[in-house]
């Protein structure tokens, strides 16, 4: 396949040779994971020779490295394009030479959505995920399960549309009207949800973390108003876990139904228990409970990590399908960054 990359030259040579250079967790980040196991998974799919002008394409590795440094520093598909032609770590890292063209921002938009639509994302974050458990890096003997609200791309704005139905009337009668069809925006996935005194708008990510150092193991998207109770034995099954592993979950998950399902699956239950009317929680299940507590803070910790580190506070994308593309590549981003620091910790 022709490609638009072109070998190393002496500038790269010399920038490489520098004896001051400063390792970035970019170069970690290369040693951790076989990128030709990365590339063949695309590649099954991605077999496009030509880019819509009739120009080689950029290899598929190369462009999958762009969206996963897009996702680390938060940046749109221009502000890419200007980090691969002016940081020289950024181009390093994708594999371009300082000889090599670079991609531009429309390019970067297309190859995000075909990965989309050729369904391959969670392929790869599985194989990373694959990779750290591989190395020891990352530990799933144990889960904890919680979901977050992420505000839709669009500002809610309502709009009623009624429809009038006038066939077969007769003049003396009055027209009928449908039910009115209510939309808030043009993100017809995203729903509302109240919690506590505030209404929200957009969507809820379920996902699951691993106990000892928050490494995130799997999840999906749905609109925000899907109570998080239903949602935990598709995590759990997206989460790859093995029997006799334990899943933890705060009092939202609490219902014998769940318990019944891990108890199924051969799991340990470590969802908090709750207090119904009629019946207090008894001494040891608040010791339990605060059991939990003690460690299940680690969710909330790369709940946070994702939303003021990688910019999931709101969706940059429009419906469930570009939202759960966008929560795997930030999953993929945050577990790779974590395994560099953990590796690479002084």
């Amino acid at each position: 396949m022709a490609i638009k990359t072109k070998p190393d030259g002496w500038a790269d040579y010399e920038v490489s040779s520098r004896k001051r250079q400063k390792t970035t967790f970019l170069d970690q980040v290369l040693i951790l994971i076989d990128w030709t196991k990365i590339e063949r998974i695309i590649r099954k799919k991605y077999k496009k020779f030509f880019n819509a002008v009739g120009s080689p394409a950029y290899p598929s590795l190369v462009m999958f490295k762009t969206l996963l440094l897009q996702t680390w520093y938060d940046l749109s598909d221009p502000m890419t394009e200007e980090y691969l032609l002016n940081w020289i770590p950024a181009s390093r890292f994708v594999g371009l030479s300082l000889a090599s063209d670079v991609p531009d921002h429309s390019t970067i938009c297309r190859f995000r959505n075909e990965l989309k639509e050729l369904g391959v994302y969670e392929k790869l974050f599985n194989e990373i995920n694959r990779q750290l458990e591989e190395n020891d890096i990352l530990i799933k003997k144990g889960a904890i399960v919680d979901a977050t609200v992420i505000e839709s791309a669009r500002r809610p704005r309502k709009v009623v549309e009624t429809e009038s139905i006038t066939e077969d009337r007769k003049e003396d009668e009055k027209p009928e009207t449908s039910d009115p069809n209510i939309t808030y925006s043009d993100d017809t996935d995203a729903k509302w949800l109240v919690k506590g005194k505030k209404a929200m708008y957009g969507f809820k990510v379920h996902m699951a973390v691993d106990d000892k150092n928050g490494f995130i193991l799997g999840g999906h998207v749905t609109g925000a108003n899907i109570s998080d109770m239903n949602e935990i034995k598709r995590v759990v099954e997206e989460s790859g876990l093995k029997k006799k592993s334990s899943v933890a979950a705060d009092k939202g998950y609490s219902s014998q139904e769940n318990r019944d399902m891990l108890k199924d699956k051969k799991m340990k239950c470590r969802i908090m228990r709750k207090a119904v009317r009629g019946r207090a929680l008894t001494e040891r299940e608040m010791i339990f409970n605060r059991l939990i507590s003690g460690f299940r803070y680690k969710v909330e910790q790369t709940t946070g990590i994702l939303k003021r580190h990688y910019g999931f506070k709101r969706m940059r994308y429009l419906g469930c399908d570009k939202g759960e593309m966008e929560f795997y590549l930030k999953a993929m981003a945050l577990n790779l960054k974590k395994a560099s620091r953990i590796c690479f910790q002084v």
